[in-house]
């Protein structure tokens, strides 16, 4: 199915530079009391009070082949749709597909395993697909649009960071990299497990992580890469960051195969986009340039907390099944720009 596609998964997306361009003339959300989170600072999902103690949390997420197997391919779209609720401290409550398929060309039973992946990705997170729209299309597309709920008290913005706050990474990186190598034949069979197995783990943390008050921000690294998403929680929280390059977790393999030259288009174009705004130290290969802008696709959250509470952050991945979480950097007073070490 890749073949049927000029991109794949989360590294679709428009440039982050280009789509500041085409919204930047959009009218604003502000004016709307109960619209607690809207499109002001490129936050995960869009949140509406409905009461004091209740919020319906509201997202869409799609995108072309990542994988040629359609059930996989399913999955993943799903499970990274459903990231965006999480990553605001929701629970999802339900879900409507979004299928763009290429009729002529796609056997019906390869649709139907896209759309078993997708229920099969909704099912393991308790919730149902309730419907949706289609659409015959030339390139296949397939998402949901997710609605969850989340108490107003607990909404977790990407724009609350504070000075000092230490940053979690609950997701090895490389997920574009690995695709990149697979339309290659690069990637043998325990990448490719990895690759499936990293992009269809639900972030269901997120919920939990909210009702840490010591856990202030939160969003989840997807096709802007990880400096292109702590970027927004720079720009909206008006502070700096450094990384801790050595201590960010990579997928088996990620390293060697960027050293080589695998990469995506979308990695070169986030660092168009945002370049300027980092400053890597000279010690630093080229590959971790293209490692820190990789765009992942259903990648994992990224948590900005009081030092204290890191523990306990750590802590709530590991039940959930998340084994690579680590400390990689904290948010610094001054510009909103990131310093990798």
């Amino acid at each position: 199915m890749t073949s049927l596609s000029h991109g794949g998964g989360c590294g679709c997306k428009i440039a982050p530079g280009v789509l500041a361009q085409l919204l930047a003339e959009c009218a604003p959300s502000a004016g709307y009391a109960d619209l607690l989170v809207g499109s002001d600072t490129s936050d995960d999902a869009a949140v509406y009070r409905l009461n004091e103690r209740q919020a319906i949390v509201s997202t869409t997420d799609f995108f072309m082949p990542i994988v040629d197997d359609p059930f996989d391919f399913g999955r993943i779209a799903a499970t990274n749709a459903l990231s965006d609720i999480y990553a605001m401290g929701g629970r999802p409550l339900f879900a409507l597909a979004l299928l763009a398929m290429p009729i002529n060309t796609l056997s019906k039973q390869t649709i139907r395993d896209i759309l078993r992946g997708g229920e099969t990705a909704c099912r393991e997170a308790g919730i149902p697909i309730a419907g949706g729209h289609s659409i015959d299309s030339v390139e296949p597309i397939y998402g949901l649009a997710v609605t969850g709920v989340v108490d107003p008290d607990c909404v977790k913005r990407n724009s609350r960071a504070r000075a000092d706050d230490v940053l979690i990474l609950g997701k090895p990186l490389g997920v574009g990299i690995f695709s990149a190598a697979l339309k290659k034949d690069l990637l043998d069979e325990v990448g490719y497990r990895a690759l499936i197995e990293t992009t269809t783990q639900l972030n269901v943390p997120g919920e939990e992580l909210a009702r840490i008050r010591g856990v202030h921000a939160m969003t989840d690294i997807t096709g802007f890469g990880l400096l292109g998403h702590l970027l927004e929680v720079c720009r909206g929280s008006r502070l700096g960051a450094r990384l801790q390059s050595e201590r960010i977790a990579l997928l088996p393999g990620a390293r060697a195969l960027a050293r080589s030259g695998v990469a995506t288009g979308a990695s070169a174009r986030n660092w168009q986009s945002y370049g300027r705004e980092v400053r890597l130290a000279p010690h630093l290969a080229l590959e971790m340039q293209t490692l820190l802008t990789d765009p992942q696709t259903s990648g994992g959250l990224l948590v900005a907390c009081d030092p204290d509470e890191a523990s306990t952050v750590q802590a709530v991945f590991a039940r959930r099944g998340f084994l690579h979480t680590h400390v990689i950097g904290k948010m610094v007073e001054g510009a909103a720009e990131i310093e990798v070490e």
